[in-house]
């Protein structure tokens, strides 16, 4: 492997740190795109139907295709042991397969994301790995045009591979913050990036909603614009991603781990250290321990929103989509309002006040009208208000109660764990819907994750915790 530049090759001037800077805010634009557009919105409520489609054509073939997609719930009903798709050998309910893909993609990333980072961080071959993985994530995305019919296992691995490629990218490209910013510039950097995410997300949606609303007009029936839409994510991925591999630049690293192999046995026992260094910190495990699990249940609400308004309210795709773009918005400044709420009453009181809010939220999913658009955009807006502020605020508590000098190992620690943690919110999920194949009883089953979420981080001392970690207490915490 051909040498690193040296590092007086490196020109680390503020205007060279602001070209790179700008770079990388464009590939937080770049990839959200999928977030929003093929995971927030269309994938789920598409591939359930198709699912549908492959279990009638085995079980229910006398019944016309669109017959049985429409009535499959109650013939599935009336007909026990029928009405299942194949995976792998198992039977599956259609509700639960997109529940169990992510299942699988967020298991995948457990095992996967510590060799990720530790070539990252090893090789020092971030651009090249970051390019990588966006585009095999685009092209994974791209192919979802290509899932119609009974075509499930096709999306279904599809999907699993870009969002393991995603959630890769993210890996390597949080990994550049540090290295093209300085300390005072830290902050500042991290949320342009964070916003320019939420608004290039919310644009590509917005365009993907004025196609997918006059798709009659455009001569296109509702699975074709639906699967241009998810295309368009990928396009959009893959066309501005170009900008940051442009701009970024790698930087040299130690000569004795250059190799793969040292790399990934480096890694892992980076991580065991960390891991095993925690016991020095007890309260900041028990807040890590608390982060996850609440975390856990933010994102597999968010992730199972668009199937839970399509199979348990039985809202169309305007409606959904337009929930999830006006949630790309709000959230933004519900993030700037409970960090006003936390300067004034505290941050930790402020997230256990969003944990009561988000319980009293998902509890909700259980009355919740049928085909009552209006309260689940309430239901949304509520949502977005302490969405972004539980994030932004749970991720500053944890900047106050990791040691100094060891923030890298800590935060990629996070990093790792809120990639992978959300198995066991679509694990319990997939469950629900195996046993009950009700959505509003699996969505209401993430109550229990914000109810311990709750009681761990309010067992938690946080003065005590950060004067552990040799930090100073903020007046207001």
């Amino acid at each position: 492997m051909p040498e690193p530049a040296p590092p007086a090759a490196l020109d680390d001037s503020p205007t060279a740190r602001r070209r790179e800077q700008r770079g990388w805010y464009v590939y937080d634009w770049a990839n959200s795109a999928f977030y929003t557009t093929v995971i927030s919105v269309f994938l789920g409520p598409y591939l359930i139907p198709v699912a549908k489609m492959a279990a009638c054509a085995q079980d229910f073939p006398s019944v016309a295709s669109a017959t049985c997609v429409d009535t499959f719930d109650q013939l599935a009903a009336a007909n026990p042991g029928l009405g299942y798709v194949d995976v792998f050998g198992a039977d599956i309910r259609p509700a639960a397969f997109f529940g169990l893909i992510t299942t699988v993609a967020v298991f995948l990333q457990i095992l996967w994301l510590p060799i990720v980072g530790a070539l990252a961080d090893h090789t020092g071959r971030k651009r090249e790995m970051l390019g990588g993985f966006a585009y095999l994530g685009a092209l994974a995305t791209m192919g979802l045009f290509f899932v119609e019919g009974d075509r499930y296992m096709l999306g279904g691995v599809l999907f699993v591979l870009a969002n393991l490629a995603y959630g890769s990218s993210i890996v390597v490209y949080d990994s550049f913050l540090p290295q093209i910013s300085s300390a005072q510039e830290r902050d500042a950097v991290s949320s342009r990036g964070w916003a320019i995410g939420y608004l290039g997300g919310g644009l590509l949606l917005a365009l993907n909603l004025v196609l997918f609303l006059q798709h009659e007009s455009l001569g296109l029936d509702e699975g074709m614009a639906v699967r241009i839409c998810m295309m368009s994510a990928g396009l959009w991925w893959a066309t501005f991603t170009i900008v940051p591999l442009l701009r970024l630049r790698n930087r040299p690293v130690p000569r004795h781990e250059t190799t793969a192999l040292a790399s990934v046995g480096g890694s892992f026992r980076q991580l065991w250290r960390t891991l095993s260094g925690l016991r020095q910190y007890p309260l900041t495990l028990l807040f890590l321990v608390a982060y996850l699990v609440y975390n856990d249940g933010v994102q597999t609400v968010i992730g199972n929103s668009a199937a839970f308004a399509s199979e348990a309210l039985k809202l169309d795709q305007t409606v959904q989509i337009t929930a999830i773009l006006m949630v790309q918005f709000v959230a933004f400044f519900g993030a700037l309002l409970l960090g006003r709420l936390a300067r004034t009453y505290g941050t930790k009181r402020t997230v256990l006040a969003s944990l009561v809010l988000w319980t009293a939220i998902v509890a909700m999913g259980l009355f919740v009208a049928e085909g009552q658009a209006l309260q689940f955009y309430l239901m949304a807006f509520a949502i977005a208000i302490v969405l972004g502020g539980t994030q932004a605020l749970s991720r500053s508590l944890f900047s106050l109660v990791i040691p100094k000098g060891r923030e890298a190992e800590y935060f990629s620690l996070l990093q790792i764990s809120d990639k992978g943690s959300a198995f066991i919110g679509s694990l319990t999920v997939t469950i629900a819907l195996q046993l009950t194949n009700s959505y509003r009883i699996a969505i209401v089953s993430m109550v229990i994750f914000f109810v311990v979420g709750f009681v761990l981080l309010a067992l938690t001392n946080l003065p005590k915790a950060i004067r552990a970690a040799g930090n100073e207490v903020p007046d207001r915490v």
